[in-house]
């Protein structure tokens, strides 16, 4: 019930699984295709791209949450999103 803090169109994003199932699934895909890792480092290596990525995806081109709707909840009157990741 957590959720409910935040403005009312957020509550389907908030409450929602889709793009952390839609993540692992890509996860799996990509692990699948290279098989047997080296070490432990480079499964962290392609996460931690994986996720740079779907990052930088939902930064740029698909604004999950609306900027004006996130400045509702921070302390900060501006909110501003970088371009990509750093």
């Amino acid at each position: 019930l957590a959720y409910m803090d935040f403005p009312r169109e957020h509550w389907a994003q908030i409450a929602s699984t889709n793009p952390l199932e839609r993540v692992n699934r890509e996860i799996k895909r990509r692990s699948d295709v290279i098989g047997i890792f080296p070490n432990d480092e480079a499964i962290v290596r392609l996460v931690g791209a994986l996720m740079l990525e779907t990052n930088d995806e939902w930064t740029v081109a698909r604004r999950y949450m609306s900027l004006e709707t996130l400045a509702r909840v921070t302390d900060t009157p501006t909110v501003r999103l970088p371009a990509v990741a750093s």
